[in-house]
């Protein structure tokens, strides 16, 4: 595949209110520090590095808005609550107890920060830009790749992976709804294309649909209302690790529903789909977000085609319902080359 390929258009390039769609990118790395990455992205488009703690810093003023930059874990930042404490309230100074705890705190996790500097990812998030302009992010992941950035390929110890975002198209169930079919319907085939490295397999953060979900999504007679969908959903996944997690998306959609899952502190409301399989492949100087956003695109396009969507969804139920393994995925690259 050739470095930076073009993007592909989504077979809905703006949303219902017709504004381009924009796309949320996340990537982990290793061999670089959070100051160093941050500096990078300065280096890369402007802005202006802010600091907030030891290993988490910010990047403003670039032409989409806030990079955010951090070693990837809870414990390695200052708890913000224990901070406030420590601050000044209605004008009155804290007092030395509480000051003491919250620089006792903060360098505590500073110095934590530093011991797993190596084993803790740095994490970039991105603002959401465009969908016509994510090639642009390919400057940004070459800027790392030759600064010393490792990704997953690099150590069987790296799980590291690339997020992306994109805005949905629509929020009516029945967009939805062809979406999650059309994604379980390609979900082989994109596995296969990523070639997703052993270690984030074994780890439990891109676990695939059971198959049962995955036939009662299918059957033509499925058509649920939002409540239903989302409650058939967390019944089936109570959790965040799906290689597309709809968590964010339904806690978005129904900020009142009961289920605590929905208001978890990790999972933030956004209208987006929430794709979690692709590799950080920072080794490859021919892969970046270009690679991976037109792999996404394939099951937007089927999620727009009712009749290819439709056939292919009979045709996957008939392969689940197989005593044994059927040549599936040589369906599907067929599909995919014709």
């Amino acid at each position: 595949m050739s470095p930076n390929p073009t993007l592909v258009p989504p077979a809905h390039e703006n949303t219902t209110g017709d504004k381009p769609r924009r796309v949320g990118v996340e990537i982990e790395f290793a061999g670089i520090g959070p100051i160093q990455a941050a500096r990078l992205v300065e280096m890369t488009f402007g802005g202006n590095v802010e600091q907030h703690s030891a290993h988490r810093l910010r990047v403003t003023g670039t032409p989409w808005g806030t990079f955010h930059v951090e070693l990837d874990s809870k414990y390695v930042h200052p708890d913000e609550q224990l901070l406030d404490r420590a601050r000044a309230t209605d004008g009155q100074p804290p007092g030395l107890g509480e000051h003491l705890r919250a620089s006792v705190h903060s360098r505590t996790r500073e110095w934590l920060g530093d011991m797993v500097a190596g084993l803790v990812p740095t994490e970039i998030v991105c603002p959401p830009l465009p969908w016509s302009e994510l090639a642009r992010l390919d400057e940004l992941f070459a800027a790392l790749r030759r600064h010393g950035a490792e990704g997953t390929d690099a150590s069987l110890l790296y799980g590291f992976g690339l997020h992306l975002n994109p805005e949905i198209p629509s929020s009516e169930v029945s967009s939805v709804l062809a979406h999650l079919r059309a994604y379980l319907i390609l979900a082989d085939w994109l596995r296969d294309e990523i070639a997703v490295d052993v270690t984030r397999d074994m780890l439990p953060h891109t676990r695939p649909f059971h198959s049962d979900y995955t036939r009662r999504v299918l059957a033509p007679e499925y058509r649920p209302s939002l409540d239903t969908l989302i409650d058939d959903y967390l019944v089936a996944n109570p959790t965040r690790n799906r290689e597309l997690d709809l968590l964010p998306l339904f806690a978005w959609l129904a900020p009142e529903h009961p289920n605590p899952l929905l208001r978890e502190t990790l999972v933030k409301p956004r209208p987006t789909y929430h794709y979690r399989l692709p590799n950080a492949a920072l080794s490859d100087p021919e892969w970046g977000v270009s690679v991976e956003w037109n792999r996404w695109v394939e099951v937007e396009n089927l999620a727009a085609d009712p009749a290819r969507l439709a056939e292919r969804g009979a045709a996957y139920r008939a392969h689940l319902a197989q005593p044994t393994l059927s040549r599936w995925l040589d369906s599907l690259r067929h599909w995919m080359r014709h």
